[in-house]
């Protein structure tokens, strides 16, 4: 959420983001907020003076009292009365006008930052840099469903009966595979000095609106029913909410968190044949990493934050790029974002399995995280966040790009010890 001061100050700027956004639509809202806020200024004024008035005439009530002046004492009590009618009637309007200005200034987007190619979708997205040489082996990658099968390792229409579609079982060694991934992940983001954290799976709706835009709530959460609570999309969301509401010392900046948690989301839409299987699922497990920082260091957060995947990847001998996001499919609260791909020898193509962002204040202004500085200055954090790892759909990467001709599936040496020792998975049926 933009601080309606800079809004005030620069409407162009503003509508130019919201055009450079392709979403025309919401040019109207900045002049709306405009009249509001010109609106709000006033009958603040007006409470001001009308509160002032009272409080000095209310004196003068004792003073006709003593004089004996009875009526002219009745005559203010009236005219007290009267402004007392008209302070309620105009802090009532404030509160609807604020209500008003705060619902359409979570709806305009974040300013984005100068490096954000302009671009409609993300078809226009930009290719940053290749990491890994990607290769297509010379006999044929089997659709990763099919590759599980042959190890006895997933059982879709068991799911199916038992949740409906979008869900799994992983079984035998790729389950131990996944959670061999994400513990491997863990310790990675530690070892990089992030603090380990398990966060809640449940958040209450005012962390839902704080961290995400209207849109985006609607199209991946799953509320509880009966309940003022929504199912966790990414740890993210309650990860970033743990700060809701506090005043941190600019001395215990950055706070470097990493997570796990199950993810929960609607995945609304038709999806074609590679998006099926365990591709795009309503339930899947993910390390996450999240920054709390002073706004001048979440450029260098930011590119530290993609950097750690890129290099988790690696070290599991997947080829991956990094995809710079164009305007058009950053979501309204990004400042910048960029995705993590992995090389698909099937598809012959790379795939997302990653997105890291930079939110720039836009998280802290909503849910009310401010730093005080050695001065007693305040300001709001910035906050960031980037996916470590999400099996199981990393793990298609994982099998097609460590898959040999007879079906076996290469541990690579940093996983090994996750996986008991076992080098190798090995098939169980024809």
């Amino acid at each position: 959420m933009l601080d309606i001061k800079f809004l005030r100050e620069n409407p162009d700027v503003v509508k130019q983001n919201i055009k450079n956004k392709f979403q025309d639509a919401k040019l109207p809202m900045v002049d709306e907020v405009i009249e509001l806020d010109q609106k709000n200024r006033e009958i603040k004024g007006e409470v001001q003076a009308l509160r002032a008035n009272k409080n000095k005439i209310s004196k003068q009530i004792g003073a006709f009292m003593a004089q004996g002046k009875k009526e002219e004492a009745e005559e203010i009590k009236a005219q007290i009365a009267t402004e007392g009618s008209r302070i309620d009637e105009l802090s009532k309007e404030e509160k609807e006008v604020e209500e008003r200005i705060k619902t359409i200034m979570m709806s305009i987007p974040n300013i984005i930052d100068p490096s954000v190619p302009i671009g409609k979708d993300d078809s226009e997205n930009v290719e940053i840099q290749k990491y890994g040489e990607p290769f297509v082996p010379e006999f044929e990658v089997p659709y990763h469903t099919e590759i599980m099968e042959k190890f006895d390792g997933i059982d879709l229409d068991a799911a199916g009966k038992v949740a409906g579609n979008g869900f799994y079982y992983l079984m035998g060694d790729v389950a131990r595979l996944h959670s061999a991934v994400i513990s491997y992940a863990r310790d990675f983001m530690i070892d990089r000095g992030f603090t380990y954290c398990v966060p809640p799976f449940m958040i209450r709706s005012n962390v839902v609106t704080g961290v995400m835009s209207f849109a985006e709530m609607d199209a991946m959460m799953y509320k509880i029913e009966g309940e003022d609570l929504y199912l966790i999309g990414t740890s993210e969301h309650s990860m970033i909410g743990k700060f809701i509401d506090t005043m941190l010392e600019e001395k215990q900046l950055p706070q470097t968190l990493t997570s796990y948690s199950p993810c929960f989301r609607k995945e609304k839409g038709a999806h074609g044949i590679e998006e099926r299987g365990v591709y795009r699922i309503h339930q899947f497990e993910k390390q996450e990493m999240i920054v709390v920082c002073k706004p001048e260091e979440s450029k260098s957060w930011y590119d530290k934050l993609w950097q750690n995947t890129v290099d988790l990847f690696r070290t599991l001998d997947i080829p991956v790029r990094t995809l710079e996001c164009c305007s058009g499919d950053l979501a309204d609260l990004k400042v910048k974002s960029c995705d993590v791909e992995a090389w698909s020898p099937r598809q012959k193509k790379y795939f997302e399995v990653g997105s890291c962002s930079n939110l720039g204040d836009a998280q802290a202004r909503r849910l009310g995280i401010r730093v005080k500085d050695e001065n007693g200055d305040k300001y709001f954090a910035h906050t960031l966040n980037n996916t470590v790892v999400a099996p199981p759909r990393m793990l298609i990467a994982f099998l097609e790009n460590n898959l040999n001709e007879d079906g076996s599936v290469n541990i690579p040496t940093a996983l090994q010890p996750y996986m008991g020792g076992m080098k190798k998975i090995e098939v169980k049926k024809a």
